[in-house]
């Protein structure tokens, strides 16, 4: 599975990449720190999914994963945020799904794997 990575904190991408390394069938495609940078990079490496931070800059949340969502119908988006409480407001918003910041990594990768096992994508 093809993912693309959108957080403002290049600490985090940097661990996300060093984790999904580690997973054979993860493949980070593309990393994004705000809104513009994500649609640019969604548009050229065309993920089957997105894991954006939920507080990434730019658009507005509702308006960014409806936007991914028209340009982009069959990728998943998962919203990733250290505030619990966005889990409600993230998937009524638009993310197929919601991990937590402060969840062991173990549970982010059960997820994604998750997506991986279920998701039947075209190769390239």
């Amino acid at each position: 599975m093809r993912i693309l990575l959108a957080d403002d904190q290049l600490h985090v991408r940097s661990a996300l990449q060093i984790l999904l390394k580690q997973e054979p069938n993860l493949y980070v495609v593309g990393e994004a720190s705000d809104a513009e940078s994500l649609l640019a990079q969604a548009r050229a490496v065309e993920p089957d999914l997105v894991l954006v931070d939920f507080e990434l800059p730019g658009l507005r949340k509702s308006n960014l994963l409806a936007l991914l969502h028209h340009e982009f119908p069959a990728m998943q988006i998962v919203a990733l945020s250290g505030l619990l409480e966005m889990r409600k407001v993230a998937l009524r918003v638009g993310a197929d799904a919601f991990a937590s910041k402060i969840d062991p990594p173990e549970v982010l990768v059960a997820l994604l794997q998750s997506f991986a096992g279920t998701k039947h994508h075209v190769s390239s």
